[in-house]
C-alpha cells in the first residue's frame, strides 16, 4: 500500500511533487539552507537538460552567483551524510520495487588531469579499457517494476592512499584507507542490511564471483548471492568426499586436514561432463524492462577448490548455474550461488540472468542525471553527489511506479 505522504501528494503538481518528496528526505539535514539546497540541486538534475555540473545547471534554473557560492560548499564540503540520504530515499523507494535481487557493479568515470579523488590509470569495464578515470562502486535494487540505487563507494587506489599531500587536497578522511573493490563491494551490502528495506540475494558479474574472499564474507554473514565465475574456477562434485589422511609413521604430527578423493576440475570441465538430460530450457527476463526469453541451463551442487586448498576451510555445497546454448562448442555464461538446495532451477536460472537490469539504472544516472558530470574535487562532494542523483532517481521512479492518474486521493 502506498504511504500517506504518497497518497497526499496524489493530486500536486509535479515540482510540488518534488518538493514533497525531497523536503520529506532531507530533513536529517541540520540546518535550513543545506535543505534549500538539496532542493535546488535535485530540481536542476531533473528538470533541465544539456550538461548537469553545478555552474550552468543554476544558469539554467535563473540563480545568482551568490546561490552558486552556497551550493558550491553545500555540495564539496557541508558535513551533512550523503549515506542518510541514500538510506531515506532507500526505505522510501525500495519496498514499492518489491526487490528480487541487488546487485553489485562498478562504473567508470572518465576524467582529465590527475586531481578528482581517487582518479588514475586503472582499467574499467564500463569504458572496456585503461583509461583516466574514477571508478565508483554501486549497489542497486532490482525489482520486477524498477531498479534504484541503494549505495555508491568511490575506490581509492593504493597510489592515493599512501599519498598524503593528494589526500590533502582531495579532503579524504583519515579513516578512509585502501580497500579492493571487493571489500568496498561487500562494506555496501553490510550497511544495507540493517536499513528497512527487504531482503533478497546478492547478485554481481565475474570480476566480483571469482573472489573467494567476497563470497565467503556472503556466505558467512548469511547473504545469498548469484555471483558469475570465470570458466577456469576449481571445483568439485557434490558426490566428492573428504578424508583425514592415516599417518605415515608413528612419531611426528598427526595429519589433520581433511584431503578430497578426486581432484577439482574447471567449471567448464564440469559443465562439459554433463549429460544432455541435465540441461533444460528456463523461460528468465533479464530486467523490469526485459523481454522475457528462454535459455538451456544446468543447475548441478558443487564445492569450489580455492576456499578449501588454500585458505584451509571447509568444503560446502553450493549451486553451479550452467547456462549452454544448443550446439554452442562451450557454455555462455557460469555462476555459483548459494542459495538453498532445494531451490528450483527457474528461480536460480531468472536471478543469474537478472543482472542485466542494471543497465536501466545507468542509463538513466549518466544519461538523464549527470551522475558523471560532477567536476569538483573533494572526496565528500563526490558522494554528495551520488546521494543527490539518487534522489533524483528515486523521484522519477516513484512518478513511474505511480502516476497521479492512477494515485490514491
Amino acid at each position: 500500500m502506498p504511504s500517506t505522504s504518497v497518497r497526499g501528494e496524489a493530486a500536486l503538481a509535479p515540482r510540488e511533487r518534488l518538493v514533497a518528496f525531497v523536503s520529506e528526505l532531507v530533513q536529517g539535514m541540520r540546518h535550513v539552507r543545506q535543505r534549500e539546497n538539496a532542493l535546488v540541486y535535485v530540481r536542476g538534475l531533473i528538470e533541465q537538460g544539456g550538461r548537469k555540473s553545478l555552474q550552468p545547471t543554476l544558469l539554467r534554473l535563473g540563480h545568482s552567483s551568490a546561490r552558486y557560492e552556497s551550493m558550491q560548499q553545500f555540495v564539496a564540503d557541508s558535513p551533512w551524510e550523503a549515506q542518510a540520504l541514500m538510506r531515506a530515499v532507500a526505505e522510501r523507494v525500495v519496498p514499492r520495487l518489491a526487490p528480487m535481487a541487488y546487485v553489485i557493479d562498478d562504473t567508470g568515470f572518465p576524467k582529465d588531469g590527475r586531481h578528482s579523488p581517487g582518479v588514475a590509470r586503472q582499467y574499467s569495464g564500463t569504458l572496456g579499457k585503461v583509461a583516466n578515470c574514477q571508478i565508483g562502486i554501486s549497489l542497486h535494487a532490482v525489482g520486477h517494476t524498477g531498479t534504484l540505487p541503494v549505495g555508491w563507494a568511490l575506490y581509492l587506489p593504493d597510489e592515493w592512499a599512501r599519498d598524503p599531500a593528494r589526500r590533502a587536497q582531495a579532503k579524504i578522511p583519515e579513516r578512509v584507507r585502501f580497500a579492493t573493490r571487493h571489500e568496498l563491494a561487500g562494506d555496501l551490502i553490510q550497511t544495507a542490511r540493517v536499513w528497512q528495506i527487504p531482503a533478497a540475494p546478492i547478485l554481481a558479474d565475474q570480476a566480483y564471483g571469482d573472489s573467494a574472499a567476497f563470497r565467503a564474507r556472503l556466505d558467512e554473514a548469511g547473504v545469498p548471492y548469484v555471483l558469475a565465475i570465470g570458466s577456469r574456477t576449481g571445483l568439485w562434485p557434490a558426490t566428492t568426499t573428504f578424508t583425514v589422511p592415516a599417518p605415515r609413521a608413528l612419531t611426528g604430527r598427526r595429519p589433520s586436514v581433511a584431503r578430497a578423493d578426486r581432484p577439482p576440475q574447471s567449471a567448464r570441465a564440469l559443465a562439459a561432463a554433463l549429460g544432455p538430460e541435465d540441461f533444460r530450457q528456463i523461460a528468465f527476463s533479464t530486467g523490469p524492462a526485459g523481454t522475457p526469453r528462454t535459455g538451456r541451463f544446468a543447475c548441478v551442487r558443487v564445492m569450489a577448490s580455492h576456499p578449501v586448498l588454500r585458505e584451509r576451510r571447509p568444503a560446502r555445497q553450493e549451486w553451479l548455474i550452467v547456462e549452454w546454448p544448443e550446439g554452442d562448442e562451450g557454455p555462455s555464461d557460469l555462476w555459483l550461488s548459494n542459495l538453498p538446495a532445494e531451490t528450483p532451477p527457474e528461480e536460480l536460472a531468472q536471478l543469474a540472468r537478472l543482472r542485466w537490469g542494471i543497465e536501466l539504472d545507468y542509463r538513466q544516472l549518466k544519461g538523464e542525471l549527470g551522475l558523471d558530470h560532477y567536476e569538483g574535487r573533494s572526496w565528500a562532494g563526490w558522494h554528495h553527489h551520488c546521494a543527490l542523483v539518487t534522489c533524483a532517481h528515486g523521484f522519477l521512479t516513484e512518478e513511474r511506479l505511480c502516476p497521479p492518474g492512477r494515485r490514491a486521493a
